[in-house]
């Protein structure tokens, strides 16, 4: 099930991944970003670290690998990765999952 259109219609986040891949739908205050990341193919995202992320699974399944620790995550299943914890993940075509980051400014939005 695609987003909605109200969340279609967010300006996409300027991540450094191609459209092709995935596509981004973000809202961002001064308080924080919340990101939609809709995956187009397979891939992988290489460990790396930030501020504080929490997210949710909306539809598909990743493995999301934290500290040398791997999980499934599934639809409906949330995550919680802390400041400074190294993380990176092999995502599966047809994911959609809600990225909540505690920086604002993590990724600039394009409008």
């Amino acid at each position: 099930m695609p987003l909605p259109a109200f969340i279609r219609a967010l300006p996409a986040a300027d991540i450094p991944v191609p459209e092709d891949l995935v596509t981004t739908n973000a809202m961002q205050s001064e308080d924080g970003l919340i990101v939609f990341f809709t995956i187009h193919k397979d891939m992988e995202i290489p460990p790396h670290s930030h501020g504080p992320q929490w997210g949710m699974v909306i539809e598909g399944r990743f493995e999301l690998t934290m500290n040398g620790e791997t999980r499934v995550c599934t639809a409906g299943d949330s995550y919680d990765i802390p400041a400074g914890v190294e993380h990176g993940a092999k995502l599966t075509a047809g994911t959609i999952l809600m990225d909540v980051f505690a920086e604002h400014d993590r990724y600039a939005l394009r409008r």
